[in-house]
């Protein structure tokens, strides 16, 4: 004998209106997470070098910027217009003796003037340049020499004659290593036109 309750329909039927009665809902699927792409342009920032290496270097001996130049001896540029490096007007100009122009035109004070002077209008023919600062220190220090002799009976006025003569040297040596480049003749009284006056008349 059958116990169970009395059922109006089975219950099969009943799961299947259940299913029937459920609406339909379409399943989503959301797409995996992707992070952006990083876009390289215009608006883009980047850290900058710390070093370029176009940008020119300051040298403290001087010289070019980044390191070449006179060889060690460029330190003197800003005193001597670059003493020891290349100058290429300079070297454009022709001179008897195996040196450049601006070294020659020194020697006519250094080398113990005026006898520096005097080897010079011997040696040099070609450099009018040279020859100018050559007649220019053997007339000055000629008379310098026989100023010195005048004066001899007194250190004092000796002494003070001396220093004029060691500041005239560099000073003089200095103007014609400077003006090399133009060719400018720097004259001192009396003694620089006349100087001037001889050159002319060769």
């Amino acid at each position: 004998m059958d116990f169970a309750p009395y059922q109006s329909s089975p219950p099969e039927a009943s799961r299947q209106s259940l299913n029937i009665a459920r609406p339909y809902s379409p399943q989503i699927t959301t797409p995996p997470y992707l992070p952006p792409k990083p876009t390289l342009g215009p608006s883009s920032t980047s850290t900058p070098p710390l070093h370029n290496s176009n940008t020119p270097q300051y040298d403290p001996w001087g010289g070019s910027p980044n390191g070449g130049g006179g060889g060690g001896s460029g330190g003197f540029s800003g005193g001597l217009g670059g003493f020891g490096a290349a100058r290429e007007t300079v070297d454009q100009f022709e001179t008897s003796l195996p040196i450049r122009l601006d070294y020659e035109a020194m020697l006519a004070y250094i080398l113990l003037p005026p006898a520096g002077g005097v080897l010079l209008l011997i040696l040099e023919h070609k450099s009018d340049y040279v020859r100018f600062h050559a007649w220019q220190s053997s007339l000055l220090f000629t008379a310098l020499a026989i100023l010195h002799f005048i004066l001899s009976f007194s250190s004092f006025l000796s002494y003070t004659l001396l220093l004029c003569d060691l500041g005239l040297i560099g000073w003089l040596t200095v103007r014609a290593y400077r003006d090399a480049d133009t060719l400018d003749r720097c004259e001192v009284p009396w003694f620089g036109p006349l100087a001037s006056s001889i050159l002319d008349d060769e």
